[in-house]
């Protein structure tokens, strides 16, 4: 599975992703929105363990991001539903050093292209922080509007969506 816009390429998480990840997730900014703490590089190999093993169960998962131009891992981004979630997530998660590019929203439009358009997947949501500004911009850019308030795994959320067409 891979994904191309103009600057980005979404691919499966490889083993050579490990220590660029393992970097991010161990930044507290980064991991803010996302469990709300920073992870140790097990907790991060255990991480994208779950995101292949998400892949082989459901056929979908979130992918590695990096930059076309010199393969520089940016992120992750995909589609997100394990058992108990509220819905089919598109998810995103961007290095703090990538911030501000609009590369969050440039690989979510991509996701989303390919989830309506080939997977032919009714609606997506995303689940967001209600103190996350930078991600509701984001939900925004991409097209999905807010649906509701809730709380996932014990954390409040605001519920953004969209549907096909």
């Amino acid at each position: 599975m891979e994904l191309e816009t103009e600057r980005l390429r979404l691919r499966m998480f490889e083993q050579r992703d490990l220590e660029a990840y393992a970097q991010m997730c161990a930044k507290a900014e980064v991991m803010r929105f996302i469990g709300g703490r920073s992870l140790t590089r097990d907790e991060t190999w255990r991480q994208i363990a779950l995101f292949l093993g998400h892949w082989e169960l459901r056929g979908y998962g979130l992918l590695a991001v990096e930059e076309k131009d010199g393969e520089r891992f940016v992120g992750r981004l995909g589609l997100w539903n394990p058992e108990g979630w509220p819905g089919l997530e598109i998810g995103w998660a961007i290095d703090l050093p990538y911030w501000g590019r609009g590369y969050a929203a440039e690989g979510g439009r991509a996701v989303l292209r390919y989830a309506f358009e080939e997977m032919r997947i009714s609606s997506l949501i995303s689940i967001i922080h209600p103190d996350n500004t930078a991600s509701i911009r984001v939900a925004e850019k991409v097209g999905e509007t807010f649906r509701r308030r809730d709380v996932v795994n014990g954390s409040p959320a605001l519920i953004y969506g969209i549907e096909r067409g």
